[in-house]
């Protein structure tokens, strides 16, 4: 008997000196299980995932997150990507149909360069498992186009090309604080904001919003992976979504880089209906 006390004892102090590499978290500052975390994610209509695209921690949760309502949901999710342009998704219907080659997908693809280890993954769980995944961003030359010359630029383009974007006028709200703080962000140093600079994120949130919708099926929750700029508290895609349909259930995932995930401050955790939190020395995959 006393050396299975010693083992317990053991086995508790070794649990207790682990140092995680990541903390689950309401917005109350309390932990959350993975087992309920997956339950209420599963009871979504829409989970959008906030990164940080160079986190290690968020790719391998966005991961997790996607295996487990897959197998939660019995098959019956839908993903998408910020990472993936428009005008992309033939290619990537046709890779993840298998009618065309892997090298002639990464090839042709435009790819962002840390899509072998942040995103291929993903890729090749929704080609694994037969999902859908919807290229939902806007092409970065209409974006382009935006941030040089506000949305009415985009009016001289071809019936065609407005199809790989979100329907025109797109509508736009300056209040928004994640456009706003751009604007103050852009004219720090004492230079000018450029006005178009949100707008030409409010055009990214708005395609997004629309070609999620767009792909939405009965039954099936759609988790869409994006920075976390997009749909940190419940605004840029969220806010888009919610304008077209509020009766909608969406969970916003949020991360937050923290020098003490167990003690946390408030601001760390209001970001989402739930936060990933990560120590700030975690390494970065770029």
């Amino acid at each position: 008997m006393k050396y299975l006390s010693f083992f317990l004892l053991l086995i508790s102090f070794s649990a207790t000196a682990q140092k995680p590499a990541y903390v689950l978290s309401n917005p109350a500052g309390k932990e959350v299980g993975w087992t309920t975390f997956i339950d209420q994610l599963a009871v979504a209509d829409i989970v959008f995932i906030g990164e940080y695209h160079n986190n290690p921690i968020c790719h391998w949760m966005e991961y997790e997150i996607t295996a487990a309502l897959h197998e939660k949901k019995a098959g019956k999710i839908i993903l998408g990507a910020e990472m993936f342009e428009t005008d992309n998704q033939l290619l990537l219907d046709e890779y993840l149909a298998g009618k065309i080659k892997q090298k002639n997908f990464e090839d042709e693809a435009k790819l962002w360069n840390n899509y072998q280890t942040d995103y291929k993954p993903l890729i090749e769980f929704a080609k694994e498992k037969k999902l859908t995944f919807v290229a939902s961003n806007i092409p970065r030359r209409y974006a382009s186009m935006v941030a040089a010359g506000g949305f009415e630029a985009l009016d001289s383009l071809s019936a065609d090309a407005k199809n790989f974007m979100a329907t025109l006028p797109m509508a736009y709200d300056e209040n928004l604080n994640c456009y706003k703080s751009m604007m103050s962000m852009g004219g720090m140093g004492g230079g000018h904001a450029n006005a178009n600079l949100p707008k030409a994120q409010a055009a990214k949130d708005a395609t997004m919003a629309q070609f999620i919708l767009q792909n939405m099926k009965p039954g099936h929750t759609f988790i869409h992976y994006n920075g976390s700029f997009h749909s940190d508290y419940g605004e840029g895609i969220a806010w888009y979504i919610k304008k077209k349909n509020s009766a909608l259930k969406i969970i916003v995932i949020s991360v937050s880089e923290v020098d003490d995930i167990l003690n946390p401050a408030p601001e760390d955790l209001n970001k989402g209906d739930f936060t990933i939190l990560v120590p700030a020395s975690m390494t970065k995959t770029y």
